[in-house]
């Protein structure tokens, strides 16, 4: 658990991607130079007007110096903009999405290739000298002369992809995306009529036995598979207090187990490793904290400080389309067995209400008085209702219909408070229609 975690925030910061590519040309840049001074034929292959001067030392060394301070000037600039950026998305519309911008691999790549190019140019200095014998590498020398116009290429790439960025909706419909992958690796299966009946088996043993968690911090990831073989190599049954996303204080319940004789201190630290609790959500396993961040982008934007709608509208269509992906699947298991009709994991997840609360409740309440936003809410309940397969969502999709229509009794004027009764008559019809 602990590799996995470090995995997941090496894999999506700015450490190992931009390590690895600047260790890999850094190492290109002495093996290069090496090789070229035990094989001179390769710099024979250059042709001359590339490099002109290719008996003396001092043009590689000038050459080199000034691509690899060029770089490193140009480096700063990166991490202004990038800086820049962040403070940018952090102020105007949550501090909850610096996890998409650090995940960037556009990002990631630019720190890269900059330091990578100047870890070749430093790598291949030495082996332009001119004592104890003149030697000019200059086939490595030809190669840092064309990594520079690719930073350069690869700079205004940059620029170009961090001024579309910071966009709102580029924003949204990244974190959308995100979101819909987590939701494709926790729910692979579609939905199916038969998804929703009962589970194969009954407890027969009920959980009585409570593991304290002995930390604080966010459930960031659940190794379900490794939970359930400790169960049945125990011959316990197991039952998580909270879902992944809930904070834990250290000291309160996390684990249920039966059989509390069985737990002893060396099989309990096996099962609290298995849970991996964090400072910071992350989107391993939280589908609620992709639309925690576009909730929060449409709550700020429905501020009177900023008054955007069309920024709420924005975030009301991305979490459509997470809720018709959510609905869409099967839902997640929620009990484990092993052997059949042994009941050895229990593990709770959100269901169908609790994302559509999760997703519209908060931007109804504070988008009563704006028309479009609500005539968006509304339509996009009846986005959701085509969409869905079970009938009682549907009707969960009716009742908040109504709880919007009523939220903005009063508030809006007639004509529009009209048009909005009119779209939940359409959402009652169509629901109507597919029974």
């Amino acid at each position: 658990m602990l590799l996995r975690s470090a995995s997941y925030a090496f894999r999506g910061g700015f450490l190992v991607r931009p390590f690895v590519i600047a260790l890999t040309l850094g190492v290109a840049g002495a093996v290069f130079s090496s090789l070229e001074e035990e094989v001179p034929a390769i710099g024979a292959l250059v042709p001359g007007i590339l490099f002109p001067s290719k008996a003396d030392p001092q043009v590689a060394q000038a050459i080199l110096t000034d691509i690899a301070t060029s770089i490193m000037t140009v480096v700063s600039i990166v991490f202004a903009i990038l800086l820049m950026t962040l403070t940018l998305a952090s102020t105007q519309f949550s501090p909850r999405i610096l996890v998409s911008f650090v995940r960037d691999r556009v990002t990631q790549w630019t720190l890269g290739i900059f330091l990578g190019t100047f870890s070749y140019c430093i790598a291949a200095l030495p082996a332009a000298r001119s004592a104890p014998h003149a030697f000019v590498p200059v086939a490595t020398v030809t190669g840092a002369m064309l990594l520079a116009p690719v930073c350069v290429g690869w700079l205004i790439y940059f620029i170009h992809h961090i001024s579309n960025a910071i966009s709102v909706n580029n924003i949204v419909d990244r974190i959308r995306r995100e979101t819909e992958l987590v939701i494709d690796a926790l729910m692979p299966e579609p939905w199916r009529p038969e998804s929703s009946l009962a589970s194969p088996g009954d407890a027969s043993e009920k959980p009585e036995f409570t593991i304290v968690s002995r930390q604080s911090g966010y459930i960031r990831f659940i190794d379900i598979q490794r939970l359930r073989s400790l169960a049945f190599a125990y011959r316990i049954s197991l039952r998580l207090e909270r879902r992944v996303g809930h904070f834990v204080p250290e000291g309160v319940p996390l684990l249920r187990v039966s059989h509390g004789d069985h737990a002893s201190e060396d099989r309990t630290r096996q099962l609290l490793a298995a849970i991996d609790i964090g400072p910071t959500r992350t989107m391993q396993q939280d589908v609620e904290f992709g639309i925690v961040q576009i909730v929060d982008i449409a709550l700020r934007a429905l501020s009177p400080a900023v008054n955007d709608p069309s920024t709420a509208i924005s975030c009301v269509d991305q979490l459509t389309c997470i809720l018709i992906h959510w609905a869409g699947r099967r839902p997640p298991t929620k009990e484990f067995f092993d052997p059949p009709h042994v009941l050895r994991l229990t593990i709770p997840w959100i269901g169908f209400d609790g994302l559509l609360d999760l997703a519209f409740e908060q931007i109804r309440h504070y988008g009563v008085a704006d028309a479009a936003v609500s005539l968006r809410l509304m339509r996009a309940l009846g986005d959701i209702a085509s969409t869905v397969g079970e009938p009682t969502f549907r009707h969960r999709l009716v009742d908040r219909g109504k709880r919007v229509l009523a939220g903005c009794s009063g508030h809006l004027q007639e004509d529009d408070f009209q048009r909005l009764q009119g779209r939940l008559s359409l959402l009652m019809s169509g629901v109507a229609e597919q029974e």
